[in-house]
């Protein structure tokens, strides 16, 4: 094995060690094994990690665009390299993070596509019915439920675990990015949605899993994607739904309607107040309806 698969092995584990989340732990594997690969041309003497330069560095994203990657894939492709780097300048391994002289490429500045409100709620009626032919209706409507209902991310739906519940107060607790935890209340549609799908869950003796497949086991975030996807092609002709769409719905709709931007910060689980209005998409029109309707200067 090479010194650089050796140091990013190393760099793994630590991560690891860290508790990182299996996201991370899967995004950061593949850019760091893509850019192994792009550093291992056949029969080439591969460079040491403190050999590699920042005009390495640069020819590398140059490769990168030449693939067709968007500004956003190799953003954080750069910064899963970067903090690579950072590892073995710590480690000692490299005496200076040369990554870090590198250009972060421009992210186009583009808002989330966010279906209204109306929207939203025709989407998860639409599922209710159970018109289509699905093998697992009521696990599907409880996905949707809890999805907007709750604004919670895909890794946190499918992590979550029977006892995660407390169906007499109505709250899930969520564990989100850094192993975090936070509770979250949920509605009466979900309520029911919960209780329907409890009546029908066919799960493998002890499982813990909320959601489970066919095989009874937990379901994937994958498949999660899909089932999204199915819906919103089948009953909404948009394919581009997908489960962030309803996280971004959720907090989209609640500020419009008036709540809070730090309680809406809670509820998402973001560490800080600028991700979350990164997640808000709300116009003018709304807030000026929010305003004359709140504020008591509104009405002269």
């Amino acid at each position: 094995m090479s010194e650089l698969a050796q140091a990013i092995e190393r760099y793994l584990v630590a991560l690891r060690a860290e508790n990182s989340s299996p996201h991370t732990l899967r995004n950061y594997e593949s850019d760091l094994k893509q850019f192994l690969d792009y550093f291992s041309p056949p029969e080439t003497e591969l460079p040491t990690p403190g050999a590699i330069t920042a005009l390495d560095l640069r020819e590398w994203l140059g490769w990168l665009y030449g693939r067709g990657l968007d500004a956003i894939s190799i953003r954080r492709k750069l910064a899963s390299v970067r903090s690579f780097f950072r590892f073995l300048t710590r480690e000692g391994a490299i005496e200076a993070n040369v990554a870090r002289r590198v250009r972060t490429p421009k992210a186009p500045k583009r808002l989330p596509a966010v279906p209204t409100a109306e929207q939203t709620n025709t989407l998860i009626d639409s599922v209710a019915k159970a018109e289509l032919d699905r093998p697992y209706p009521a696990r599907d409507l409880l996905i949707f439920e809890l999805l907007y209902g709750c604004g919670i991310r895909v890794s946190e739906l499918v992590g979550l675990d029977l006892d995660s519940i407390d169906r007499g107060e109505r709250w899930i607790r969520v564990r989100g990015k850094g192993r975090k935890e936070r509770q979250v209340p949920y509605g009466a549609k979900a309520a029911d949605a919960l209780e329907e799908y409890l009546a029908a869950r066919a799960a493998k003796p002890g499982a813990q899993a909320l959601l489970v497949n066919h095989r009874g086991t937990r379901l994937t975030d994958g498949s999660v994607r899909s089932i999204v996807k199915f819906y919103a092609r089948m009953v909404a002709g948009d394919a581009s739904l997908h489960p962030h769409s309803f996280r971004h719905a959720f907090a989209t709709h609640l500020l419009a309607d008036g709540a809070d931007l730090r309680a809406i910060q809670e509820l998402l689980g973001h560490a800080t107040l600028s991700t979350t209005q990164k997640y808000t998409q709300v116009s003018l029109t709304d807030l000026m309806a929010v305003y004359d309707r709140a504020h008591p200067k509104a009405h002269g």
